[in-house]
């Protein structure tokens, strides 16, 4: 579920909601980390209950588990959650894909195409963390094409539980330059204005970050340690 945030208290709950997802996603605040209310309440300069309204929001996205009399804690990376996020993701982004490329414009086409360009520069700079969030940019402007707000709400939630094991693949050899191929290959399809052409490539590309993504699922169950958490 969703959750909607209004008022004065709602956008204090969306404030503290997407800096906690944030540290959250980018394992800055790992598996098993305690979330304690009052100490995020004074940090972050709300009250209780927009912190409250934020932890709630993230339990739906399977980020957080909350434990009546006990707390709340950073999830674990559970496989089942993530694998249903691929499942989730698919389905959403290859029939977004063929939508919008049925309609694609010159303007649509320069933005993505501008957009790997940036990333084969951060690639070359060795910047990872701005090839990550312009990995996600090019993936939301395609989506935002579709103007379905709801659906795009819908794609973000369903997204979470997939950001942190696709983080700690993403600097293995190889794979950064592989999913800029990808990319590439993606916004080559749109330009072509096949939609089912399209479709087929963003297929094939979260074939892949599914194919990656299982890899390190193995690899953490291997070892019994990491940012699963317990």
């Amino acid at each position: 579920m969703v959750r909607a945030v209004t008022g004065v208290d709602g956008s204090k709950a969306e404030r503290v909601y997407r800096e906690l997802r944030r540290r959250i996603r980018e394992l800055a605040l790992p598996p098993g980390t305690p979330l304690r209310k009052d100490e995020l309440a004074l940090e972050m300069g709300v009250s209780r209950a927009p912190v409250s309204e934020a932890i709630a929001r993230l339990a739906d996205e399977a980020l957080v588990d909350v434990f009546p009399q006990h707390g709340s804690f950073v999830a674990p990376i559970r496989p089942d959650d993530v694998r249903e996020s691929l499942f989730i993701r698919t389905a959403l982004e290859v029939e977004a894909t063929r939508r919008v490329t049925q309609r694609a414009d010159a303007a649509l086409v320069a933005q993505l195409e501008e957009n790997i360009a940036q990333q084969a520069e951060a690639l070359e700079r060795g910047d990872l963390a701005a090839f990550y969030d312009l990995d996600e940019a090019l993936h939301s402007t395609i989506f935002a094409a579709l103007k379905s707000p709801r659906a795009l709400r819908l794609l973000d939630a369903a997204r979470a539980p997939l950001d942190r094991p696709r983080r700690l693949r993403l600097p293995k050899p190889g794979r950064p330059e592989a999913t800029l191929s990808e990319h590439r290959r993606l916004v080559e399809a749109i330009a072509t204005g096949d939609p089912e052409y399209a479709a087929a490539a963003m297929r094939a590309h979260l074939a892949m970050v599914s194919k990656t993504v299982e890899m390190e699922l193995a690899e953490l169950a291997e070892t019994g340690s990491g940012p699963q958490g317990a």
